[in-house]
């Protein structure tokens, strides 16, 4: 045997010797960033139409196997924390720091409106923010204000003190059921959920639950989702709370979740995977049909983010828009969020998340038997909840009803088909993929977008900046029905403005444009968010 593996050695050693020294050694470390890339490149080659995004995955990941690239990154990231913190009294010299020595009693009301006063005037300015229309004075902001005031002092955790808090939850969550699937003919059970604080924890709670299930149904341990590129950052949240292991896939030319590209990545520790109707950045509506497919092939979750389309999808659809399946009828799916604080017109704060059965849904919960204060079982994150904002979302589904959304729905869908048009014919912007809803996502391949929103805030808009590719976006309410015409006429002058001279807004706004500024400058911005860092150690 040793004789055999000798010669083997002799035998190899005559045949490398051929090549140099550094070839050899460059061969397996080229073999292992090969097999490394292998997934991206197979990707890259098999959906052309996401090819920027698979050049960019592949780029970031060739830059993080370089030793020290990854480690210099996280440093950069440090360094972006602790400048916030290092600045923090810049933005704390007039805070109230101690209890006042003599309560201001009622003249605390006046303090309120001098420090409202110096809010942004987001009235039909800002992207998304507020969803309700008119004024913060009359119609339905009164409505709501009264209705939170009149439950302000209860709490959901005491039921049997409050039950009216009890049945108004149960109504919400039952009417917002019943508009996304429960009046169809479901398969696995009654459609359930609880109220939230809104998007972020309803997603929260549905990755939990999806996680306990998978764990109880099939024992997975080491869990893992995958969810597209255009996913909610709540999930990132959720992933890291929650010890699960999380796949961004890009998405595909339509910017829509690649069920291809996500398969590839279901193994034995999915739990679940995500669509969005629609996805934050763009406003378009993944496939859930086929996502429901994948989900059921592989008997994992599905969670559909319906956080902004909730109350508007089933609308549009009855107004005869060509409203892709995206709710319960979808088979696969397994649970949902949707938002009530955003086009339901509920006071902020408010969401549900709903299950396709309660067998899911009991994952859901937290019970506590072992301390000594007797038995505690919690449906949500927090314990004590605010019963003002439940009843202020009841009154406003109540208010409102079917014939309200109808409307309302009507209005914003208008002003979006406007808009896109609007935004087509500014020449040097194009619209991102097809908006299926009130989100126009828009870029240029002539002029820094970046610059452009710049400018738009200098004139006081507010609107979302994106990237992969680079864009903004706007994200249209009610507020918006009455500003079409100003807004596109605001947008063409800007996209002139830096077209004709784009070195002026290298490092933000121009003096010019700058000077009539309706909106706290970057310093103040970043001022308030040391302050907040800070306050909240």
């Amino acid at each position: 045997m040793g004789k055999l593996i000798s010669e083997w050695r002799a035998w190899a050693n005559r045949a490398l010797s051929e090549y140099e020294p550094l070839a050899l050694l460059l061969f397996p470390l080229a073999a292992f960033l090969l097999a490394s890339l292998f997934p991206l490149i197979f990707r890259l080659l098999d959906h052309p139409g996401s090819i920027k995004g698979a050049l960019f995955s592949i780029v970031m990941a060739i830059l993080r196997l370089i030793p020290g690239v990854t480690g210099y990154i996280e440093r950069e990231k440090g360094k972006v924390v602790d400048k916030l913190q290092a600045s923090v009294k810049s933005g704390r010299e007039n805070w109230q720091t101690e209890l006042p020595r003599a309560g201001l009693g009622i003249g605390v009301l006046e303090r309120l409106k001098f420090e409202k006063s110096k809010d942004v005037q987001w009235k039909g300015r800002c992207s998304g923010t507020v969803y309700i229309g008119g004024s913060e004075s009359d119609g339905h902001f009164s409505l709501i204000n009264e209705a939170y005031s009149m439950f302000a002092h209860t709490n959901p955790l005491h039921l049997e003190i409050f039950p009216s808090i009890a049945r108004f939850e149960g109504e919400v969550v039952a009417m917002t059921a019943s508009i996304l699937g429960s009046r169809e003919k479901t398969s696995g059970g009654q459609i359930c959920g609880n109220m939230t604080s809104g998007g972020t924890e309803s997603i929260l709670l549905a990755v939990k639950s999806s996680r306990d299930y998978m764990k109880a149904k099939k024992g997975i341990v080491k869990p893992e989702m995958i969810i597209p590129e255009s996913a909610h950052s709540a999930y990132d949240k959720a992933a890291q709370y929650l010890n699960i292991k999380l796949w961004r896939v890009p998405v595909n030319g339509d910017f829509q979740a690649d069920v291809k590209a996500i398969q590839r990545y279901v193994n034995k520790n999915t739990i679940m995977i995500v669509g969005s109707a629609p996805g934050f950045p763009h406003g378009i509506v993944d496939p859930i049909e086929e996502l429901g497919d994948l989900a059921l092939q592989f008997n994992i979750c599905l969670h559909v983010d319906l956080c902004l389309g909730g109350f508007v999808l089933p609308f549009a659809r009855k107004l005869g828009y060509p409203i892709p399946p995206f709710d319960f009828t979808v088979q696969g799916v397994t649970s949902i969020s949707v938002d009530v604080h955003k086009y339901g017109l509920g006071p902020k704060g408010t969401s549900v998340v709903l299950y396709r059965n309660h067998e899911i849904r009991k994952h859901q919960f937290v019970a506590v038997t072992e301390w000594s204060g007797g038995l505690y079982v919690s449906p949500s994150v927090a314990g004590s909840r605010p019963g003002g904002l439940v009843a202020g979302a009841w009154a406003a589904m109540m208010s409102v009803g079917e014939e309200g959304y109808l409307e309302a729905t009507k209005k914003i869908m208008e002003v979006s088909k406007t808009i896109q048009q609007g935004i087509k014919q500014i020449p040097g912007l194009f619209v991102l993929g097809r908006p299926d809803m009130t989100v126009i996502a828009f870029g240029s391949d002539e002029v820094d977008i970046f610059k452009v929103n710049d400018v738009m805030s200098s004139r006081g808009w507010h609107l979302n900046a994106l990237q992969r590719p680079n864009s903004i976006h706007i994200c249209l309410t009610l507020q918006h029905t009455v500003i079409a015409e100003d807004f596109l006429k605001d947008l063409k002058e800007c996209v002139i403005a830096v077209q004709e001279n784009p070195n002026a807004f290298e490092d933000g706004l121009a003096p010019i444009y700058g000077a009539a500024a309706k909106m706290p400058d970057r310093g103040t911005v970043q001022d308030l968010l040391i302050a907040y860092m800070d306050s909240t150690c």
